[in-house]
């Protein structure tokens, strides 16, 4: 396989090839370290270790762009699919104007670790397109999405039983809508064809609760870990999300979800570092994470909003003290630059990536507990699953059972009256809200929230077993689970 390099962009600084001149390694190698660090307290054999670890196969194309002024411009594309072990494959479609296919490969293999840790039964895929959306018009990329479709069909690099993407930075909705248009299209006699992607709109087969996913998942881990009052000890924390101070990097999908589940269970949202500006809270309360949310929505950015303390360098947002730091941006945030300066006691990883290998030995010295990428943002993925079900089965969850239910707690309630009652009455919303049946919403949260929990407990339970770290012990659930995978096809006899 070729090697692609390109030089690494770690928060603002530029770093050449694999290693720079601090010790941080690129993206992939950075993945690639992790994995092997946790593969040397394996059981595993090493030729199976090397084949886990290779990324099975990368194409790189070329997409033809005719520009609004008349330009001709050839688009660069990519698609990994790092592992077969189970299918589909899966993964999302990143835009911007620095990516490889180091960068793809590694995001693959993510993907694969981190499918493997929650057990949902994908291998790893990821996708990429070299440009700057903020520079294209919408029917740019649509044309520059739908014709990357294209592509992807006439190599059989996706569809419902191979490959199924989904949005990463740079993408959303309407964006994996054309996607599903575009390969209905082509495939219309394809009756699983909504299945060929997800993080659709409601109404093109997406599901309820997926907007949400990941910043949920990283809120269920962060209250794990705040329950476990052992561990909270040994950072000098108190049991419990309620009053703890977190600091943000990121307000897009995954950072600003994850706010608002904290600030619904009490804990302070201190500060929040974004591309353009950030936001510091001065008055010991937290930021208002509607207000900031609506500011946001309305102007595109958070500079200029009032009562509050705004910041240019948003860097140094990350080097405030907290109890909590949330990296929800892009990888290679923390790095052997700054990570001395890092002052929070537990940092959640919502993005892929954050930290460089390098900085994550600096902050391990120093007590920081780190809790891993591979679980803290896997509820994106998670969540994608049960579209990507809801899509083969036909049919919305909670629709044959909510009626059945409602009828059945009616039918309790009203036994409950007529036995023990003493001839009062159940008020007639408490009523309501006793016999609502389940909702989709409902049905993703709870699956979401199982999933999420049972990773936490099977990473907790590895790392106390092993005594290491919570990502050592991430990527070695995750090898394990993988190579027992393989075991039992037979592919290694």
């Amino acid at each position: 396989m070729l090697s692609f390099k390109r030089p690494v962009l770690l928060a603002g600084r530029l770093f050449r090839n694999s290693h720079s001149t601090n010790g941080d390694l690129s993206f992939l190698d950075s993945v690639d370290h992790y994995f092997n660090k946790a593969a040397e307290i394996s059981s595993v054999d090493k030729g199976l270790l090397a084949f886990i670890k290779a990324c099975n196969s990368i194409i790189k194309f070329h997409v033809p762009l005719k520009r609004a002024c008349g330009k001709l411009e050839l688009i660069e594309g990519y698609r990994a699919q790092h592992s077969h072990h189970r299918l589909p494959v899966k993964g999302g479609i990143r835009l911007g104007p620095n990516v490889d296919a180091n960068e793809t490969m590694a995001l693959a293999a993510l993907m694969t670790y981190k499918c493997a840790v929650v057990n949902v039964p994908f291998g790893g895929a990821k996708g990429s397109v070299r440009i700057d959306p903020s520079k294209y018009t919408s029917t740019e990329k649509e044309a520059i999405l739908r014709r990357y479709t294209v592509e992807l069909v006439r190599r059989n690099y996706m569809g419902p039983a191979i490959d199924v993407p989904a949005p990463d930075y740079g993408t959303g909705s309407l964006e994996m809508a054309w996607i599903k248009d575009t390969y209905s299209f082509l495939r219309h006699t394809d009756i699983n064809a909504s299945g060929c992607v997800t993080g659709k709109p409601i109404s093109e087969g997406g599901i309820q609760g997926r907007q949400e996913a990941t910043g949920l998942g990283a809120f269920f881990v962060l209250r794990e870990f705040f329950n476990d009052e052992d561990l909270v000890r040994k950072v000098g924390l108190t049991r419990g999300v309620k009053d703890k101070t977190f600091i943000v990097q990121g307000l897009g999908n995954v950072g600003l979800h994850a706010s608002e589940f904290i600030h619904r269970a009490g804990g302070r949202i201190i500060a929040i570092a974004e591309r353009h500006g950030g936001l510091v809270d001065e008055t010991g309360k937290g930021l208002d994470i509607e207000v900031v949310k609506s500011y946001h929505k309305k102007n595109g950015t958070l500079n200029g909003l009032p009562n509050v303390k705004n910041i240019t360098d948003t860097e140094k947002i990350l080097e405030l003290p907290c109890d909590v730091l949330i990296p929800a941006a892009l990888e290679s945030q923390i790095h052997s630059g700054n990570a001395d300066r890092i002052k929070a006691k537990v940092i959640a990883e919502a993005a892929n990536g954050p930290l460089t290998p390098a900085a994550d030995k600096i902050l391990e010295g120093k007590g920081v507990v780190i809790l891993p990428d591979l679980l803290v943002n896997a509820g994106g993925v998670t969540v994608s699953y049960f579209e990507w079900l809801k899509n083969l089965n036909h049919i919305e969850f909670g629709r044959m059972t909510r009626r059945m239910e409602e009828h059945g707690k009616r039918v309790l309630l009203s036994a409950l009256e007529n036995q023990y009652g003493n001839g009062h009455k159940i008020p007639t919303s408490l009523r309501d809200e006793l016999s609502r049946g389940n909702t989709e919403v409902d049905f993703v949260h709870s699956g979401l929230e199982e999933t999420m929990v049972t990773g936490w407990e099977n990473v907790k339970k590895t790392a106390q077993e092993k005594g290491c770290s919570f990502r050592k012990a991430a990527y070695l659930v995750a090898i394990e689970r993988i190579a027992k995978s393989i075991g039992d096809q037979g592919i290694f006899p």
